[in-house]
């Protein structure tokens, strides 16, 4: 607060609720000197009390009617001025409350408020997750003792204290078991004293890398770290695409960036798409650097991430590696941030605050004046264009490291075939085992069977809640929703007609799991999907027997496709290329052809060459032709003229409305009155939008609810925000109707 200053104090606070406005209270004399911008509050908000975020002294503000603040919460500061900018531009960008930015961009179950309850007032802590406080018993500074000596065990409790110089009593039971009297006797008579300490969960624990250190650059290499360097060296903000192919050695410049990043004092941000990839990557930088490594995703517990962000936050850690959500580290001098497998759709949020960490990241770097890189083997189209206009400077990888060649790839087609595993790559896989060396098999579905049909009246099980045919799993002996969960015995009855007889119609990586023991019942089978790695660590438990030798073929979805590196994997098979092409989005041939082209390149990456065997119905189509024939510039050129004709991004600006509602009827009658709305705010602003819809959303009822939805086009993303925000400030929504808007979809499903 200011200082000297007598005068009421007015901050200005945001309440973490879906509300357009920010609040302003007083401060009372006795907290002036403790409500800082940066710090929480605890405010009274109608009738409750709320957690607020202090944004700074209110201008311009009456005092009439203002409530106090109540308290303030930290002693340290959760965000700086820096930092409540990007907030701020986050919110007004996606037009979401602030407050809800705010709280996204902290660590979970911190905030408090009170509810009113059948027995009165309940105050909610919601968090608060603290560092452990640990007890460390140390030697005492006594050598003769004249009082009664301490028993045999706790004689041998003091010598293990002595010989460690300093033990947590934790270990100290591990030790001994019980020995609380033993501890409190040896601190009684002086000979050893107890001293708590702040002890961070640590994620690394189990961790033990063996040094790194770096690796010859080769010449596309060394001119992509010159590049990047420079950029650092002149302190100013520039964003790049890394565009190499598989196996190019993208990580290893990485890696010599944040290392200059590092020696110039700045700080380094490393954004991943799937938890899956960050124990491998982890390792890396574990390996090349001497501790300072901070990460966060949601395969930590709250309390681990919760310690990760007060380590990067205190200062603790210069190099941060996460998920979407790491994007709000609480990192400061970033010198460079990483977008790796940019691409990725996952680093869209898909509710709530509807960010993309890979676009913020660029907006942070702006902010920070820092270099900002976005590699991938299959950039984004967007990306494409950007480089090809100079909005992103384009950094080249066109070669394997140690000039190792790209994959063989022969594609097979499956019309009429039923099997799900072709002739030529059982032979393959048959070969590929007998050498001892590792196959991956990649099919983009899970469970047994796509669904069960019933052969008297030909109708699939369907989920009664959603839109969509229930996926039989065989091992768990359901057909089960993949939405919403909904799940029955199976096989079962039909619903329908109560026959009895159920056939299974399609393939997942469950029954390819199946099909593969047939085919070479003494190899060692993992399967990767949603179903097998739900525990924590069993993403990397998995990974680690494909690195360590100890599994010969790994099956799954789309997590086994990005940037995994595994030097004994010689052959890649594809069971049903062309699935995602069926998907009711204008991005499914380019889902295609990166999912594709990263599956590819997952082999070879070795000393032996690679082999590729793509199964596929639809054999013609420009995606899956250029990926098998490694032709990017083809498939880029292809797909731009089909935005360019369709208005589709990079050539238009897109916002998505979705609508929902438990009344089928209720969901239309709001959705045309949205869309007249807009039609009306369109004419009004004069601004050039393209309204689509109302329509049935692909997936038209989702956990009961029916959903309808609304696009908006427009080459001006000036005018598409212009008219999303006058649509906010007009709309009035039903009770029983709930209406988001997504600013640059992702999904359109």
């Amino acid at each position: 607060m200011k200082q000297g200053y007598t005068g009421p104090i007015i901050i200005e606070i945001a309440i973490p609720l879906y509300l357009e406005r920010t609040f302003h209270y007083l401060v009372p004399e006795v907290l002036r000197e403790q409500a800082l911008t940066g710090r929480r509050a605890l405010v009274p908000f109608g009738n409750r009390k709320l957690t607020g975020y202090i944004l700074g002294i209110a201008s311009g503000s009456a005092i009439t009617n203002l409530k106090e603040i109540i308290a303030v919460l930290d002693t340290e500061l959760l965000w700086t001025a820096k930092e409540l900018d990007f907030f701020r531009w986050i919110a007004s960008y996606y037009q979401h409350p602030l407050g809800e930015v705010v709280r996204t961009a902290l660590p979970a179950g911190i905030n408090i408020q009170t509810r009113k309850g059948t027995s009165g007032e309940q105050e909610s802590f919601t968090g608060g997750k603290t560092a452990r406080s640990e007890k460390f018993y140390l030697p005492g500074g006594v050598t003769t003792v004249t009082v009664r000596q301490p028993g045999a065990k706790a004689l041998e409790i003091l010598a293990v204290i002595r010989e460690s110089g300093a033990i947590s009593a934790a270990e100290l039971r591990k030790r001994f078991g019980a020995c609380t009297p033993q501890l409190k006797r040896l601190t009684e008579l002086g000979l050893s004293r107890v001293e708590e300490r702040e002890v961070y969960r640590d994620p690394f624990k189990s961790h033990i890398v063996p040094r790194d250190e770096s690796r010859l650059l080769h010449t596309h290499q060394k001119a992509a770290l010159d590049a990047i360097s420079a950029c650092l060296d002149g302190d100013h903000f520039t964003p790049f695409l890394l565009y190499g192919v598989t196996g190019s050695g993208k990580t290893e410049v990485y890696l010599q960036a944040i290392s200059h990043a590092l020696a110039l004092g700045r700080n380094a941000l490393v954004l991943v798409p799937e938890i899956a990839l960050t124990p491998q990557l982890t390792g890396r930088f574990q390996a090349r650097f001497d501790g300072g490594i901070a990460i966060l995703h949601s395969g930590l517990s709250d309390g681990e991430r919760y310690d990760e962000w007060r380590r990067i936050r205190r200062g603790l850690a210069r190099i941060v590696i996460g998920a979407r959500s790491a994007i709000f580290a609480p990192l400061e001098k970033i010198g460079i941030i990483i977008v790796d497998e940019e691409h990725e759709a996952s680093f869209k949020q898909s509710d709530g605050l509807r960010y993309n960490a890979r676009d913020l990241a660029l907006v942070r770097g702006q902010m920070e004046r820092a270099a900002v890189v976005l590699g991938s083997a299959t950039p984004l189209v967007t990306s494409v264009h950007a480089a090809e206009e100079g909005r992103l400077t384009l950094l080249e990888l066109p070669e394997r490291v140690e000039g190792r060649p790209m994959p063989l790839v022969e594609l097979v087609g499956m019309k009429g075939n039923k099997e799900t595993l072709s002739t030529a790559l059982s032979a393959k896989l048959t070969e590929t085992y007998d050498q001892r060396r590792q196959a991956i098999v990649f099919l983009n579905r899970r469970g047994f069977a796509t669904f069960l049909v019933c052969s008297d009246c030909g109708k699939p099980l369907t989920c009664p809640n959603c839109s969509v045919t229930l996926t039989y799993h065989r091992q768990r002996g359901q057909s089960l929703c993949h939405y919403c969960d909904y799940a029955v015995p199976a096989p079962g009855i039909c619903p329908a007609c109560a026959g009895t007889t159920l056939s299974e119609l399609g393939a997942g990586t469950e029954k390819l799991e199946h099909d593969l023991k047939d085919l070479l019942p003494t190899a060692r089978i993992l399967r990767m999907d949603s179903d097998t790695t739900s525990g924590k660590g069993s993403h990397e438990r998995l990974l680690s027997r494909m690195n360590n030798g100890s599994a010969d073929i790994l099956v799954g979805t789309q997590m086994i496709a990005k940037g995994h590196d595994f030097p004994e994997v010689t052959l890649v098979g594809v069971v049903n290329a062309e699935a995602s092409l069926g998907m009711p989005d204008f991005r499914a041939a380019e889902r295609t052809f990166q999912l594709l082209s990263q599956v590819i390149g997952r082999a070879g990456r070795g000393d032996n060459p690679g082999r590729v065997v793509v199964q596929a119905h639809d054999t013609e189509h420009y995606a899956i032709r250029s990926a098998v024939e490694h032709d990017a510039a083809g498939f880029y050129r292809q797909e731009l003229e089909f935005r360019r004709e369709a208005g589709y991004p990079p050539f238009a600006f897109l916002a998505a409305f979705a609508i929902s509602g438990l009344s089928e009827q209720t969901v239309a009658e709001q959705a045309e009155v949205a869309a007249r709305l807009l039609a009306r705010l369109k004419s009004e602003l004069k601004v050039r939008v393209e309204i689509l819809g109302p329509a049935p959303s692909p997936i038209y009822r989702l956990r009961n609810r029916f959903r309808r939805q609304i696009l908006l086009k427009s080459a001006n993303r000036s005018d598409l925000h212009r008219l999303l925000a006058s649509w906010r400030q007009q709309a009035t929504v039903g009770s029983t109707i709930r209406i988001s808007v997504d600013i640059d979809p992702v999904d359109m499903m």
